[in-house]
């Protein structure tokens, strides 16, 4: 009797053997963002100190736990701000910047460094230029101002969100 392997279990034994590739994609360095975002002006490092009191209330506007990080922000004459933030997508970090106008309101949203192996339709501008001129009074939520797409929920609520952190952020403390 000879042995005679099922091809269709060998297939299998090759899908699960075979290694899982994540699309990591670093779109633009934080030196390229500033430059889309203020091609003309000079913008100068303003970091600042994150006391639990703004963590918690940037918490509870946008719902994300993870903390964030009050060293990656830079100021522009005019009163602009580029603020750079990262949030989960499914499994891994997405590092996105936020760029606001004098008066509170988002200029724009540009996507760095997306490393999930899926959902990365988030970094196309169709999608992330329905964040411009929102503020922190509007709701900025997936689904009810800010439209999903289908195969990138996780990474659309949590850059939705992150995007209202910022804006809170700006709201709270760097309005002033």
């Amino acid at each position: 009797m000879n042995w005679k392997p099922n091809p269709f279990a060998l297939v299998g034994l090759a899908m699960v053997s075979a290694p899982i590739i994540a699309q990591a994609k670093i779109y633009v360095s934080t030196e390229q963002v500033q430059k889309i975002f203020f091609p003309t002006k000079q913008l100068s490092q303003a970091p600042i100190i994150i006391s639990d009191d703004l963590q918690e209330k940037m918490r509870v506007a946008s719902s994300i736990r993870y903390p964030f990080r009050g060293d990656r922000i830079w100021k522009a004459p005019d009163g602009s701000w580029l603020i750079i933030d990262e949030v989960i997508g499914k499994h891994e970090m997405i590092t996105y910047a936020v760029a606001i106008n004098p008066n509170g309101s988002i200029l724009g949203v540009e996507i760095l460094e997306y490393v999930e192996s899926y959902g990365y339709e988030v970094a196309e501008a169709q999608w992330r230029e329905q964040f411009i001129g929102k503020t922190a009074k509007d709701p900025i939520k997936l689904n009810q101002d800010i439209q999903n797409i289908g195969g990138a929920t996780l990474s659309c609520k949590h850059i939705t969100d992150g995007v209202k952190r910022v804006a809170v952020l700006y709201e709270l403390a760097l309005k002033k």
